[in-house]
This record gives structure tokens, C-alpha cells and sequence, in this order.
């Protein structure tokens, strides 16, 4: 594996969440407005709960780069909760009394009725909890804050190099996007859902105004795209060195995404090896990029290796699992049947998803970037970089 890390800490309605990113080369341009601008992308999507009305994501870059670019140490970001001064909890206490470092009396009441499809049961039973809050407050989305945040930084070190990203929604609950559909980007980024189509855009608006009517939630798909990827991201060698398992899992550790294609995953299933398999092009249909390919069902990565060809990468999100009319569920503590606990949600979160999902790619991007080229500083790191492409031409060619 390379060497650019990365580590969130932080709890939903505590003080806030910190990011340290490890592995940074010096000399990257980086400002906390650039930040912004990706935390910004995530805070938007029709189907938001009003959570989003209360925070206004800011990260504040505490160490790593000096006048307006990094300096190689390890670049620590921190991201307030503006809920925790503000906010009132299920009990009307002030969140900052709930998540109070020490203890309060009288304590805040807990929280014992599990959710189905969170981590409210399987973490409370395996830490021990009493309070499930001590495991929602972690494995809530509000964590994908942190991880924007972290993925904004790879994405600049990922632009520096060529790498362009972008993702839309496909589909929310049965509303489906014709896949032959040509995407305008900057329709995309206008659409309240994230949809390149105005009225499938007004179709998925109302379905998920249907769901709201019925205290229901909604999932969907998206599909992002990376283009610039340089060749030779990732190895063939030894399972987790390949870059199709390490997007799968960075993509798959995320809340409520629950499935992953890259290419045609499920659609090329269908087809044979004639029909799926991307012919490679001779030398002299190339043109700016060495060894085209006239489609790309692989999306990208052969072998788990790029491959220089437009990295694509489908996600499926289930519908979030904290619902206004909630499912029957059990007590935690009596093991009785009860209504599942139910706090501030979201109706759909699949157009912030895309957002999420490019930060993932990016952060997974940057490290592989970073095993392949190496450099402490970035004009080292892009020098070996094109370095090593010079050599990506035919055998027989080489000095």
C-alpha cells in the first residue's frame, strides 16, 4: 500500500470532527475555501433532512500548510458541529449536555429501542453498551463530513495530476435515468437531486415527496466517473495491491452503500467475451493517451491495474434506516417488543452520495498515486509520473 492515510474522529452531535491526513507531498496547493467548496456539494440534494439547515460545514485547516500550500507534515483538519452549542436533543437537553465529555445529573435519558438496518444492535452488543447513542453518535453519515474533507485534499493532489472528477444519480427509489442519456455536468450540478435529465429530475423529486408523506425513506444509484487516471494504479500482484478492491472497499465502508460496480459489474454479466472485452487500439488511433481502448466495459481497471481509460464506478445506497414512521423492533434492555428509536433523518441522501463517493475515490487515487510515483514533494511526484509514462509506449520502442 502507499503511504497517504487518513483518520476521522469525532462523534454526530458532539463538539465536531477532526480529520488528520498523513502522506501529503509538499508544495500542494491548498486552501480551506477549497475545502468548502466539496463540503458545500454534500450539504445538497433534495431529500436532506434539517439537520443541513443548522450546520454550514467549514473545515479549518489546523496544521500541514503554511502560505497556501502543504509543507509535508501531516495536515489536520477540523470540522464544528454548529448542533452541539445550538441544537436540543430528543430529551430537550442542549446536545452539549448529552454529549458531555464528563458526567451531568441529572443524565440524559437513553436510548434503548434499536433501529433496523443501523448499528444500533450489532455495536451496542459488541462494546457492551447500555445507551445505544454511545454507537449511533459514531456510525451516523455525519462522519461523511470528515471523510469529504479528508477526500478534498487527496482530490487536489488527484487534480495536480491530471485527474478529473464528477458523479450524478441514476436512479432513486423505482425513478430510473435512461442510461443512454448524455450527461451535461453542469445540469448535474443544478439539479436539485443531481440528475442530468430535467424531468426525470421532477420525477425523482416526487417520489421522494411521496416517501416523505408516508414517514418512508428512499435509496437509489449513482455513478461516478474519474477521468485522467494515469496507467498503473494498483497491482496484479498480491489481493488487497488491486485497485478494484481497494475502491471496492473504501466505497463499501461507508453508511448505507451497499453495493459496488466498476465498468459494466452486473450489466457485462450479460453479455460474452466478444461483446464485453475492450479492444485495444493500434498506436496511431491513440492519439494524446497511449493504448485506447474502443469501449470500456472494464471502466477503467484490468487486472486491478489502471489501465488509463476513464475510471467508472456505479454505487447502490439502500434507503436510510432512520424512519419518521418507525418499523417494530425490540428494547434493547428488556429484549420487549417496541417502535425503533427515531431521530432527525433524512428522506434520501443519494444525490449528497455522489460527493461522498468522489472523496472516496480521490482518497483511495491519491495513496496509489503515492505507492506508484512516490516523492515528498509534488513537482518530485509528477516528474516521476511522467517519467514512468514516457515508457508506456509499444516494446520494441523503448531506447
Amino acid at each position: 500500500m502507499g503511504s497517504f492515510r487518513w483518520f476521522t474522529a469525532g462523534e454526530s452531535h458532539g463538539p465536531g470532527l477532526t480529520v488528520i491526513i498523513d502522506g501529503v507531498p509538499s508544495g500542494l496547493p491548498l486552501s480551506e475555501e477549497r475545502i468548502r467548496e466539496q463540503l458545500a456539494r454534500r450539504q445538497k440534494g433534495y431529500g436532506r433532512g434539517g439537520r443541513m439547515k443548522i450546520e454550514t460545514d467549514y473545515a479549518q485547516i489546523r496544521g500541514g500548510v503554511r502560505q497556501g500550500r502543504t509543507i509535508g507534515s501531516p495536515v489536520a483538519l477540523w470540522i464544528e458541529n454548529r448542533d452541539f452549542d445550538k441544537g436540543l436533543g430528543p430529551d430537550k437537553r442542549p446536545w452539549r449536555e448529552t454529549m458531555s465529555l464528563g458526567s451531568v445529573d441529572p443524565p440524559p435519558t437513553q436510548v434503548t429501542r434499536v433501529r433496523p438496518g443501523h448499528a444500533d444492535l450489532t455495536a451496542s452488543l459488541k462494546y457492551g453498551y447500555e445507551d445505544v447513542r454511545d454507537s449511533l453518535e459514531r456510525a451516523s453519515a455525519r462522519e461523511s463530513a470528515a471523510r469529504v474533507g479528508a477526500g478534498a485534499v487527496a482530490r487536489r493532489l488527484c487534480e495536480e495530476l491530471g485527474c478529473d472528477f464528477r458523479s450524478h444519480v441514476v436512479q432513486i427509489g423505482a425513478v430510473a435515468l435512461d442510461p443512454d442519456t448524455e450527461v451535461d455536468w453542469q445540469a448535474v450540478e443544478e439539479s436539485p437531486v443531481r440528475c442530468a435529465d430535467a424531468d426525470v429530475t421532477q420525477a425523482m423529486i416526487e417520489e421522494i415527496n411521496a416517501a416523505k408523506q408516508e414517514g418512508d425513506t428512499l435509496g437509489g444509484t449513482l455513478e461516478a466517473r474519474v477521468t485522467g487516471v494515469p496507467f498503473g494504479l494498483g497491482s496484479h500482484v498480491q489481493w488487497d495491491r488491486k485497485l478494484s478492491g481497494r475502491i471496492g472497499q473504501a466505497i463499501l465502508s461507508m453508511n448505507a452503500f451497499k453495493g459496488v460496480e466498476i465498468g459494466d459489474g452486473f450489466s457485462g454479466a450479460a453479455l460474452t467475451g466478444r461483446g464485453y472485452h475492450d479492444v485495444v487500439l493500434p498506436q496511431d488511433a491513440w492519439g494524446d493517451r497511449p493504448w485506447r481502448r474502443r469501449t470500456n466495459h472494464a471502466g477503467g481497471i484490468e487486472g486491478g491495474i489502471s489501465n488509463g481509460e476513464d475510471l467508472v464506478v456505479r454505487v447502490a445506497v439502500k434507503p436510510i434506516a432512520t424512519l419518521a414512521h418507525p418499523l417494530p423492533s425490540a428494547d434493547l434492555t428488556t429484549g420487549e417488543r417496541v417502535e425503533a428509536h427515531y431521530e432527525r433523518s433524512d428522506v434520501c441522501v443519494v444525490p449528497a452520495a455522489g460527493v461522498i463517493v468522489e472523496a472516496m475515490l480521490a482518497l483511495v487515487l491519491a495513496d496509489a498515486i503515492l505507492e506508484k510515483f512516490g516523492g515528498d514533494s509534488l513537482p518530485e511526484t509528477r516528474r516521476n509520473m511522467q517519467s514512468f509514462l514516457e515508457t508506456a509506449i509499444p516494446r520494441g520502442e523503448w531506447q
